[in-house]
Order: C-alpha cells, then structure tokens, then sequence
C-alpha cells in the first residue's frame, strides 16, 4: 500500500484533494495529513474521511522539523504531496514575514526531511519515492492585455506579491534540491482554483456569501483583472496524473482556460445565483448588481495571468474538464447545501478581518 504525506490537507485544495484520491484509490493507498489548523485549515472538509481506518490526521506545523521528522521516522512515505502555505495576497501585504516563514522555511524543513528519509548511503535515492511542490501561476508576474500572451514553464519568474515572492522562493528550492541532489521531485504551477470548502476571503466564495446576504460586493480597482479559473476536481487530478506520470524533475503548469475579468466572474455569479434561487427563497431578492461596489486597488495587484498547459497536456495526456459556466454552477450548490459550513467560518475572526480589509 502506497503512503502519500499530504500537508495542508485540512485546506481548500488540499481537502478536495485527498477525497479525490479516496475515491479514485478507496483502501489502495494510504493519506497521513498534516496540517497546522491556521485560519484556513478546517478538519469539517473532511468529515467523509475521517473515519477510514487508512486515513490519518496530524496536527503540526511543517517549520517544525522535530514533528515533520517524527512523521518520516515512523513511517515509510512514498510520496509527499506539498499543499501547505498562506496563499491570501492581501494578507501576505499586511504580514510578509508569516508567509516567508511557512512558504520558504517549511518548504525546506519538508525537503530536508523527505532527503533524508529517502537517500541512500551512495547518494541516490529509493526507488517510487516522489516529492510534488504545488505552486502558483502569480510567481511569473503579470501578462500584458493581450490573448496570445501566455505563462509557460520557461517564462522567467517576476513576482510582485510577498506571496507570490515567498512561493517563487519555495520553488526556488525545490528546483535547487533536483539539481544539486537529484532529489526525485516534481512542480506545478496552477492558476486560480474554485469549488468546494474554499474558505470566503478568496473572491468566488465571498462573492457567494456576500450577495446571498445582500452585503456589498468589493471590487479591487476598475475590476478589469484578469486571472484564469480552475476548477478545483481538475486540479486534483492533474496532481495525482503528475504524481503517477510526470517526468522528475519537470514543472508542469496547470491551467484552466477560463480566463475572465474579476467583474465578468461577480456578474455571472449573480446571474447564476438568479438562475438557481428558488422565487421563493428570500434571498433572491438580495442578489443585485447594485452590491457591486469598487475599492481602492490592491497594492502591486497584477493585471492578467493565463496559463498554457500544453506541457502537461502533450506529456500526460491531462486537460482541464469542467467549463466555468458548470462549474460556478456546481460550485453554488455546493455552498447551497453547506449553508451551515458558511455560518461557521465567517463567524469570529475571520468577521474581524473581513471588515477590517474591506471597510
């Protein structure tokens, strides 16, 4: 039975991640996940799973060395898949130095760890062990208006976020560790995911909550930006074919071709929302384009990403399946049906932030 360490597994992608792998795999592998319970991370996504006998939970914080080296002692991981990072621009600007610590120094803690537990006293390494880093599409920097511009695996990086920083040093470190050691290791680089159990500070689930309650809609600057929308399912499959198919030591991006402006994704979602309510439900009438309302531009906010997955296409045969229209659709009913998951994250600290961000 093969063993995935999977980290940040109690987050958005991370979650729909591991049900994705249950049940493609069902009692075929085994999932040890780690995961701190920072603000994000929320143990309820994974309800459906907790109770597998070849499921098993971790409460630890990948900068600590001591319990990420506990994991690999006492058990023989096959593969790391590295979800764990704080991935929310707006509270990178606000708290640079948590994102260089979680990002980049519990990146290398987890590479550390995994060398050592895999190498071999002649240098090489065990065979099928397999460490995959997923990364992001904001490391390359902003593409001009232009829809024949496009990230690939060679485009230089030029991040202008501390996020986008702090995951362009994590790479940073993966891609030195396949090059000095030959650590057997994988990148990838997606592009805005969406779905279920995304927590509602990220711009389709607040868009989501905010008009189901009739709340203003924020909008950064003139919302005119564009970004590339993935949906989540799509994700967690090109990761496990990576894992399975990929090449060591190649970075595969993971695009979605569902470009659209900011203002394009809240104006569907209103539509959709429209659509799908019942005329019955109060809630309906809330749901206005009039909740629109701009805000003062984000700092160093990058105007388009886009994402070519040719490589990923062209060596694994992976592509993305779910258009935006079914997937929003998709997407709506789940938050639908867990009103009472909503409810909870949106209650305490997270209320706090919100209004402070977006006052």
């Amino acid at each position: 039975m093969r063993t995935y360490l999977v980290t940040g597994g109690a987050g958005f992608i991370g979650s729909n991640y591991i049900h994705y792998m249950f049940e493609k795999y069902g009692d075929d592998i085994r999932i040890i996940n780690v995961d701190a319970l920072t603000y994000a991370g929320n143990l309820e996504n994974l309800k459906a799973v907790e109770n597998r006998p070849n499921y098993t939970f971790v409460k630890a914080d990948i900068t600590d060395k001591d319990a990420i080296g506990k994991i690999f002692a006492e058990n023989d991981i096959d593969r790391v898949v590295h979800f764990a990072a704080e991935s929310h621009v707006d509270r990178s600007i606000r708290n640079p130095e948590v994102f260089v610590k979680t990002n980049v120094i519990g990146t290398a803690v987890m590479l550390n760890c995994a060398k050592a537990a895999w190498e071999l006293p002649d240098g090489g390494f065990k065979e099928d062990k397999k460490f995959l880093h997923v990364s992001t599409d904001e490391v390359y920097g902003s593409l001009p208006d232009d829809e024949n511009a496009f990230f690939y695996e060679t485009s230089p990086y030029d991040p202008h976020s501390p996020y986008s920083a702090s995951k362009a040093g994590s790479d940073m470190l993966v891609k030195s560790y396949m090059d000095t050691y030959k650590f057997p290791a994988n990148i990838t680089n997606c592009s805005n995911n969406y779905g279920p159990f995304q927590f509602p500070e990220k711009l389709i689930p607040l868009i989501i909550n905010n008009a189901l309650q009739g709340k203003k809609l924020p909008v950064y600057g003139d919302g005119k930006n564009v970004r590339d929308w993935l949906y989540v399912r799509d994700h967690a499959k090109a990761i496990d074919m990576v894992q399975e198919k990929g090449k060591l030591f190649e970075t595969y991006n993971v695009g979605g071709h569902n470009e659209k402006q900011n203002i394009e994704i809240i104006e569907i979602i209103l539509e959709t929302l429209q659509e799908m309510l019942p005329d019955n439900d109060p809630r309906k009438a809330h749901v206005s384009k009039e909740l629109i309302t701009y805000v003062e531009d984000r700092k160093g906010h990058d105007r388009r990403y886009a994402i070519a997955p040719d490589k990923i296409r062209a060596d694994l045969g992976w592509e993305p399946e779910t258009m935006f229209k079914d997937g929003i659709k998709l997407t709506i009913q789940w938050y639908f049906e867990n009103e009472d998951w909503m409810k909870r994250v949106t209650s305490g600290d997270y209320q706090k932030y919100y209004e402070e961000m977006y006052q």
